[in-house]
């Protein structure tokens, strides 16, 4: 990334408006307006062929006609205009475009959009846009776009897709009293993308977290690992979840894949923090901009009323860190600063009477304890107590602990004083909200950013057991018979040359080489249909398990055959596979898809024929490391099945975990050409026994 020509686009020391008006209303007017409103210290060249003078600024023809050097232009021209003026621009040495314009690829023209970043790319220029609102930063007193005001100061910066919505955030800031330093517009997205913006502001010394409104990525992959370097927090927002391609999809995995899943996921390897709203996206940039991650489990919550102390031990368990009754000598401590009615013991009530000297003593004890990770304080306003007091006592009590690695955040429930109690803490450096979930939910949010933090990191499974060229033979044949599935034996070949254990397994063609290949295999064996035209086999029928004899092997056979043609007259059949009864085990699926926006991504959960029932899955993009693997295992709501239930030894976590990484890895090696697969089920055993996938289905690229 040319971070000279960021820094020029994002931060420009001077400024051409192309498409100045002097006529207010138009956005030409209203750009140049707000970058003299902002008090922008920097060069502003108002570029307008028809006009001498604009609000007091000197009118130029051309860039070509400003003797000065100009960092970035912001074009505010229509469509038909704008690639005479990128020569021009270009032509001047300016930087970076920021295209206000709109009339690009939102409305289908494509190829006018592709043109236009080659263009600026031919001269080392970056685009921003186009169809955005522009670019506007506090720390620089710089609005270069058609918002109405710079936002409410703060150390968050927003990068958003959505230009209205940036607009209604920008105006929400001071409602809310939740600021920003920058709001960006990356709208079509045609050149500098959320990972541009991502990789620029974690270098920003002005912005403490990063927020994004995301509808989608344009470089899924490469935004993952721009946000797993970054130093700072990221929380994000994303619309438009909606399951895409499953209806069609061929596989199990396929049918399960939905964009909010695999979202959900990337986000997670990213380490980003996710928010559930356009609400929580302000609290939880609230929070992360102004407090540390939550290092441990422990919360303190402290109160002058049981009703939200209640509410706060509520949310606390459904934002996932639920209580603790706080130890002996905690407990003790805190009894000094209450009447004999309270309780000590977590939420701590101090009671109705307490005042300013109650707030700063526990908070003081509180956050300098060392069982204490985190601390929420409530507060309900009463007519003995001034919420602004109440406020100051807490910021004191947390500066007086010496402990700036701990965080704090805070809830006032009452009226117009509350509310500007609030305002003064945040604007201090505490974040506050009007409800004591949102402080709950905040605090979450600092301790999901120390547990994300810890795995985002983790180097990638690497493994030597791979046999591409095998792999790529196996695939290679199927495509000169123009199909566009492998068949299992094919699939299980390919898992095998990437090292996943697969069962024994033979394909017979009539009755006697079934019963000839079970008794080299041994009974009892399992049997099943082989088609490209048939892939889910027990729904034809075509699936016996526990076939013990020779008559047993010739009654299947015949049966197999005659289900399968009934299922579907016409399919193309190999024959049926006779396999190795794998002993009983766990019954787990993998699955993999080439996601549209992140590419080759692992699916993981509970497997056998009701996969698409329950729907106990999640998904991780490939590759990723041991830990992550066996973190995918922790997420589904199956996750004790594995570990051990009534008496059932724990199943063996770690081969589970190494097998897939193996499979992520595969579908990672053969991204070119494997569009969907399944291992289902795959029978896992007691800890140190291993696993044995017992059915394979791959389904191939078109090409």
């Amino acid at each position: 990334m040319d971070i000279e020509n960021l820094n020029g686009l994002l931060r420009p020391k001077s400024v051409a408006v192309i498409g100045a008006s002097a006529t207010p209303g138009k956005i030409g007017h209203t750009v140049l307006l707000n970058l003299k409103e902002s008090n922008y210290q920097g060069g502003i060249y108002p570029i307008n062929p028809n006009e001498q003078e604009i609000l007091g600024f000197k009118c130029y023809q051309s860039v070509l006609d400003v003797k000065e050097p100009i960092d970035a232009a912001i074009l505010t021209i229509p469509a038909k205009f704008v690639m005479d003026t990128v020569d021009q621009c270009g032509k001047k040495g300016i930087k970076g475009l920021i295209i206000i314009t709109s009339g690009f690829s939102e409305v289908g023209q494509v190829e006018l959009e592709k043109d236009l970043v080659a263009k600026a790319r031919g001269y080392g220029m970056r685009i921003l846009g186009p169809n955005i609102v522009g670019v506007l930063s506090n720390s620089d007193n710089f609005n270069g776009s058609f918002a109405p005001f710079l936002p409410f100061k703060g150390k968050g910066s927003l990068v958003s897709q959505s230009g209205a919505l940036l607009i209604g955030i920008d105006a929400a800031t001071y409602m809310r009293g939740i600021g920003f330093d920058k709001l960006i517009s990356i709208g079509n997205m045609s050149d500098v993308d959320f990972a541009d913006t991502i990789e620029w502001l974690d270098q920003d010394e002005n912005t403490s977290c990063i927020s994004l409104y995301i509808e989608g990525f344009k470089d899924g992959r490469r935004t993952i690992e721009v946000a797993r370097k970054a130093k700072k927090p990221i929380v994000a927002l994303k619309s438009g979840v909606s399951a895409h391609g499953a209806a069609a999809a061929a596989s199990h995995t396929g049918s399960l894949a939905g964009a909010a899943k695999i979202y959900k996921s990337a986000f997670s390897q990213a380490g980003i923090i996710q928010a559930e709203d356009l609400d929580n996206l302000f609290d939880r940039t609230l929070a992360l901009s102004q407090q540390p991650p939550l290092k441990g489990e422990n919360i303190l919550i402290l109160t002058n009323g049981g009703g939200v102390g209640v509410l706060g031990t509520d949310a606390a368990e459904k934002y996932g860190i639920p209580l603790k009754f706080a130890p002996e000598d905690v407990q003790e401590e805190l009894k000094k600063h209450m009447p004999d009615f309270g309780s000590a013991k977590n939420p701590v009530d101090l009671t109705g009477m307490a005042g300013n000297d109650w707030y700063f003593e526990t908070v003081n004890f509180s956050h300098g304890h060392k069982w204490v990770d985190g601390l929420v304080v409530l507060y309900c306003e009463t007519a003995m107590t001034d919420p602004m007091g109440i406020a100051k006592a807490i910021k004191d009590g947390v500066d007086k602990s010496g402990k700036a690695d701990k965080p704090v955040t805070v809830s006032f429930v009452g009226g117009e004083r509350s509310e500007k109690a609030m305002h003064w803490l945040v604007e201090n450096g505490i974040p506050a909200y009007a409800a004591p979930d949102k402080a709950l939910n905040a605090m979450a949010a600092l301790r999901e950013y120390q547990l994300i933090r810890e795995t985002a990191n983790n180097e990638p499974f690497v493994t030597n057991k791979a046999d591409r060229s095998m792999a790529l033979e196996i695939i290679n044949k199927a495509r000169q018979d123009n199909r566009t599935s492998l068949t299992e034996i094919e699939a299980k070949e390919v898992f095998k040359a990437y090292g996943l254990p697969v069962t024994q397994i033979r394909l017979s063609t009539n009755e006697d080489e079934a019963v000839k290949f079970a008794k080299e295999i041994g009974f009892p064996i399992v049997m099943k249909i082989v088609s490209p035209d048939i892939l889910h086999k027990s729904d034809a029928g075509g699936v016996k398990v526990n076939v013990k004899d020779e008559q047993g092997v010739r009654d299947a056979f015949k049966e197999i055959m005659k289900n399968a043609k009934a299922y579907k007259a016409d399919a193309n059949i190999h024959g049926i596979v006779i396999q190795e009864m794998a002993p009983w085990g766990t019954e787990v699926i993998l699955g993999s898809v080439n996601d549209p926006t992140f590419g080759p991504t692992v699916m993981f959960g509970l497997g056998g024929i009701f996969v698409e029932v329950l729907k106990d899955v999640t998904f991780k993009v490939a590759p990723f490391s041991k830990h992550q693997a066996l973190g995918m295992m922790s997420e589904i709501k199956a996750a004790p099945i594995l570990s051990g239930v009534r008496g059932e030894k724990p199943r063996d976590r770690e081969m589970l975990a190494e097998t897939i990484c193996l499979y992520a890895n595969m579908i990672m090696d053969l991204k070119d050409e494997i569009s969907e697969s399944d291992a289902n089920p795959v029978l896992v055993y007691e800890e140190g026994k291993g696993l044995k996938v017992a059915d394979a289905r791959i389904i191939l690229k078109k090409k």
